[in-house]
């Protein structure tokens, strides 16, 4: 999202709140900030306006340089792409927005890849886009879209519950409304709303950590939240990093989890306003550093949007890890995405 923040808005939640602080009323200088490259991109979407959004990554357990990449263009569909960022295939929507997948999950009765997006077509009625990713074949192939409530579908993450390996759909509605519906795809697409949560003002990225059972989710001019993922526990919002002009600044934008052991590793956030990403560490999330994707052969990143992070070996341009990154100006071309190493984040922001 791009727009001028409403610091009036946002003082008047945080008196609401009691635990959020308000920006000051003038930009403080931006923090320091380390610089990496990317090493790839992907083909520009095919649409203008502000169209590419968000990307999610499966990788290839036996042949990871064969990974894959899901981004929505938010005004015409679902676009897969392989490492090299060439253009593979195309499931037209006219409005996704975010984009989340996991693999190993029960559907269409064996075992497979899902991909669910927010679907905003309707902005009176949500729904949640649901695929399958042919990872032979390299096709999305369309299972449905089932209801997801009253509202704008904005953001939307999964969680997978490692008790039962139950699968779960936060959508984030553009008011700030968090619907958690629980996803069945055995036999038909199905999701059941299980409980709602709110946050005071537009908010869009969040990502949920499988291994810790915590949502993390951005309000754009405010911070992040936490909150316990599972559907029997409280709805109250945690408190956790703020919007402040210098370590994160407005608009908050796409998150991602790049793990480590059991619950610790790194929470990594697109800080828009300056065209950064900062990084906290897990679970206490301590700030640790912030970077950029700096001019290099693929260009910079600026205003980006979404982001997600998968470590682990995906051949010998990204052998630790990946990190893919919207880029809201491609010019001369159409907006694309980011392939950056996570490699060179981690030895960049000296990441042990």
């Amino acid at each position: 999202m791009r727009r001028v923040p409403s610091a009036i808005l946002t003082f008047a939640f945080a008196l609401l709140a009691g635990c959020a602080e308000a920006p000051v009323s003038a930009p403080l200088a931006q923090g320091a900030s380390a610089t990496v490259t990317a090493r790839g991109e992907t083909v520009p979407v095919g649409t203008g306006e502000d169209a590419a959004d968000d990307p999610a990554i499966w990788r290839n357990p036996r042949r990871p340089a064969d990974s894959l990449v899901v981004a929505t263009d938010k005004r015409a569909g679902l676009h897969l792409y392989d490492l090299a960022g060439r253009h593979l295939d195309f499931a037209p929507s006219p409005r996704l927005n975010n984009v989340d997948l996991r693999a190993d999950v029960a559907l269409d009765g064996g075992r497979g890849i899902i991909v669910a997006a927010s679907d905003r077509a309707n902005e009176a009625q949500a729904r949640i886009a649901l695929f399958r990713l042919d990872s032979a074949a390299r096709k999305l192939v369309p299972l449905g879209n089932p209801a997801a409530g009253a509202g704008e579908a904005y953001g939307l993450c999964l969680w997978r519950r490692a008790s039962d390996k139950a699968l779960f759909a936060f959508v984030v509605m553009k008011d700030g409304r968090i619907d958690q519906f629980r996803i069945g795809a055995e036999a038909r697409p199905s999701a059941q709303l299980v409980r709602q949560l709110r946050l005071g003002t537009q908010s869009e990225g969040c990502v949920a950590d499988d291994r810790t059972g915590m949502l993390y989710v951005a309000e754009e001019d405010v911070g992040i939240w936490r909150f316990a993922a599972d559907p029997s526990a409280p709805a109250t919002p945690v408190p956790g990093p703020r919007v402040d002009r210098r370590f994160l600044v407005a608009d908050a934008e796409g998150l991602a989890i790049a793990p480590k052991g059991r619950s610790g590793g790194w929470l990594i956030g697109s800080s828009q306003g300056d065209d950064a990403y900062a990084v906290w560490r897990l679970p206490d999330l301590k700030p640790v550093g912030r970077f950029r994707i700096g001019a290099g052969q693929f260009g910079a990143t600026s205003q980006t949007d979404g982001i997600e992070i998968a470590l682990g070996n995906f051949g010998p341009e990204f052998p630790k890890g990946l990190m893919v990154a919207q880029d809201g100006d491609n010019a001369p071309s159409m907006q694309n995405f980011k392939l950056v190493s996570w490699d060179d984040i981690a030895k960049a922001l000296h990441l042990k």
